[in-house]
Formats: structure tokens, sequence, C-alpha cells
């Protein structure tokens, strides 16, 4: 890895925060939750008992404070695994960079990272209402493919046996699916025995990717069929959402622990969705904060 970051590669603002967050390297908590709805932000927040640092700047809000004894910081990303790639860059730079002389610390910091998320189900067993945990992620938007050491961290045998079931091998007009498994410490402190255990699909979309059709058509309409349909190593894939494979895979590149939970909105093998989840979601915010 390089150990000198120039300002081009590494953007610090002048107050001495990191570029696109506004977060200061003192300000990042060692326990990190993200949340995709900078709205959520103060959801998490309320749960609080005191709070030190709060900024917002676009889509990214923080605070950090302490709940029981831990110090926790609160980030939301945006939609998406490109607003991930984002978050967990800036995020392990804050950690592990010395912004004073643009090189690594000599002592590397890991984090707990844990996404709180809604989802799609896409089993009969995953209700609107069920916590999902991701124990494996497959990326549908190619994103950990730029980085070297992908396969390191990635569940290669699930990849081929997905592209199979799928029959993606060898179309070159899908990007490269990749699976990247959560951290097993965080899964199971965090999901116990009380949350649905299950692959989830990243997707790099809310319409076609996840196998919605309004005015265009569908590339391939058993798309979802497929999807759940396909099982590996004990494992049903159980629900769509959009950032948990980037999460997992740049969390385990970067030598940190992360975990993906989701609580279910829609069932798509229903056809039914609850709109109305914002209060709904704050016990699998309490649960998440009491364990991680």
């Amino acid at each position: 890895m390089k150990n000198f970051f120039p300002p081009s590669e590494l953007i610090i603002n002048s107050d001495g925060s990191v570029f696109h967050l506004h977060i200061t390297p003192e300000a990042l908590a060692d326990k990190v939750i993200l949340v995709g709805d900078p709205g959520r932000v103060a959801t998490v927040a309320k749960h609080l008992e005191s709070r030190e640092f709060e900024v917002e700047n676009r889509e990214f809000h923080t605070i950090t404070g302490q709940y029981r004894g831990k110090r926790i910081t609160v980030v939301s990303t945006g939609i998406g695994c490109d607003n991930i790639d984002i978050v967990l860059n800036e995020i392990d730079a804050l950690a592990n960079i010395d912004f004073a002389t643009r090189t690594t610390k000599a002592s590397l910091r890991s984090l707990d990272i844990v996404r709180i998320g809604t989802c799609g189900g896409l089993q009969e067993f995953t209700p609107e209402g069920s916590f999902v945990a991701s124990v494996k992620s497959i990326g549908f938007d190619g994103l950990l493919n730029f980085y070297a050491g992908r396969d390191s961290v990635c569940d290669l045998d699930c990849e081929a046996a997905f592209k199979k079931a799928m029959n993606w091998t060898g179309n070159q007009c899908i990007p490269h699916p990749y699976v990247a498994p959560a951290s097993t410490v965080l899964l199971e402190r965090i999901a116990k025995d009380d949350m649905v255990r299950g692959i989830t699909v990243a997707c790099g979309g809310f319409f076609g990717p996840q196998g919605r059709e309004l005015r265009i058509p569908l590339a391939d309409p058993q798309q979802n069929n497929k999807i759940m349909a396909f099982e590996h190593g004990g494992l049903q894939i159980t629900n769509f959402e959009m950032e948990s494979s980037a999460v997992a895979g740049l969390s385990a590149l970067l030598g940190h622990h992360a975990l993906t939970v989701c609580m279910v909105i829609a069932n798509r093998v229903a056809q039914r969705a609850n709109t109305n989840y914002k209060g709904s979601i704050d016990e699998l915010i309490r649960t998440v904060l009491d364990r991680i």
C-alpha cells in the first residue's frame, strides 16, 4: 500500500476534516453505525445520552456521542455503493492516516461498522417487519472489482455458482458480481438467534436491477425467480438492498469488522409494502446499539 497520500488523493478541508464527510479524526469513534437516510441519524442519535460532535454536508450527516458507556459515531451515507466507496474510504482515512504527515499510521485501527437499513424481502420467511442479517452480500455494482485483493476477501465459489445460476457466465453486459462475507464476529454479536440470516443482493439501482418493471422492459424477466431459487452453503437469498456488498467488501480489505442488518419493508413474493415503517425500525436501532 502507498504510504504518502498527496492532496489530490486525500483531500483535507481547511478545518482539518476529511473532504466529503467533514469529520475530523478525533471525532470518529471505534464503533460506527451507517444509515442511508440522513434523517435517520437523528432517529439513532435520540438514544444517545450525550453528543460531542455533529456535522452535515450533502447527504452525509454525522453525530458522535455516548450510549451506555460506548462511544458511537452515526453516519448517513445516502443511497448506493458509490456513496459507500466515499464513506468507507474516508472513515478509514480518519482512523489510519496521519493527516499532518499524510502517511499511514504505524499502528492501524480496526473499527466495528454496522449498517442499519431497509430492504425488500425475497422469501416467504422474510415478511414485512423481519430483521435480516447479511451473512454474505452479492454486489451487482462491480465496485470491489476496482480494488486489488478483492479475491482474498470474497467467496469465489459462491460467485461462480451464482453466475451459473443466473446464466451470466460470459455475459459482457452484466457487471461481474462479487460475494463479500460479513464479519463473523459482528454477525454472532449482533444477529444472535433472533434475526433471519441469509444472502443479500446489493443492487446498482432500485428498479431494473431489482426486477421492477415500469415503462422499460427487463432484459431478463426471470431474473428475480432465479435469484429467489438460488441457494449456496445452506443459505438462500433473503433480500434486496443497495449498499451491503460495498460495506462488507471494503471493510474487509481495510481491516475493519462490518455487518449489514435490515428491516424488511416490502415483500416481493407477497407483493406487499409498508411505507409507514419509520416508527418500527426503532426496535432494530435499539437492538444494534445494545449489541454493537
